[in-house]
């Protein structure tokens, strides 16, 4: 594990615009392995612990324009003019703001499991969803324990029982202060009005079971994009790059030999 601008990173392969992978909510760098591990023959792949996650410096409180800003600070603090953007739910909603706050750093897009908005458009939806996502914690639960059932339940029947442990450990593992300030964070994200101004390549991915962020949804987010082309994973739920990690570095190899 290395350090940057306070952001804990893997660093793996060589060679053109770098890969940044961008973890979701119940994740970290290990939740983008089969890709620093498939990807890194021909690229190089990063993989970031985003603020407050594996040892990176915690913002307080995150929001979507401070995370934007710590992906910058972490480019600049690797002198990276240029990245790849690679991001899993709301890591795909990261990208997204990075590409709207500073397109300049942004070479394409991959959004996995991502929506353009977060689902409620009122405050009452958004309480409720952060009430019911906290409720668990609230009543005195551990993240181990919500862990273990919310990975169950967002995965897939092609997730593997040895990828449903892993990915319950890495969530087991995120601080519980971070993950509260995190669903907060989520439900202010709306860029559904940018999507369309998009000039760079865009790749989505979606997982046929994914209830988080629904095929359909995104398959109507690809088509207001200018540059876009859209996969769904057949059998996958909403941690897809894992789930079917063969599948969607295919798609990746092909998206950056076209687009690096």
């Amino acid at each position: 594990m290395k350090l940057a601008a306070g952001i804990t990173y893997d660093d793996s392969g060589a060679g053109g615009v770098p890969i940044i992978c961008l973890h979701g909510i119940g994740g970290d760098t290990t939740s983008f392995q089969p890709q620093l591990d498939g990807l890194s023959d021909s690229n190089r792949v990063i993989a970031w612990n985003m603020p407050g996650y594996g040892g990176s410096t915690a913002l307080t409180p995150p929001t979507f324009p401070a995370l934007a800003d710590a992906l910058k600070g972490f480019l600049d603090a690797l002198g990276l003019a240029k990245a790849h953007l690679c991001g899993q739910s709301i890591g795909g909603m990261l990208a997204l703001e990075m590409a709207c706050t500073y397109p300049e750093y942004v070479a394409s897009l991959v959004l996995i499991g991502t929506t353009p908005a977060f689902g409620g458009r009122d405050d009452s939806f958004r309480d409720q969803f952060v009430a019911a996502r906290l409720k668990p914690l609230d009543a005195g639960k551990s993240l181990a324990e919500l862990a273990e059932t919310f990975v169950a339940e967002i995965t897939g029947p092609i997730a593997s029982p040895a990828t449903i442990t892993a990915a319950q450990a890495t969530m087991a593992a995120v601080p519980e202060a971070t993950y509260r300030d995190i669903i907060r964070c989520l439900t202010t994200f709306n860029r559904r009005d940018d999507i369309a101004g998009l000039t760079i390549p865009v790749c989505l991915i979606s997982g046929e079971h994914d209830q988080n962020a629904p095929a359909k949804t995104m398959a109507r987010m690809a088509e207001k994009i200018p540059r876009s082309e859209y996969h769904n994973i057949l059998g996958a739920g909403h941690l897809i790059n894992l789930e079917a990690g063969a599948q969607t570095n295919a798609i990746l190899t092909e998206f950056y030999r076209r687009h690096s």
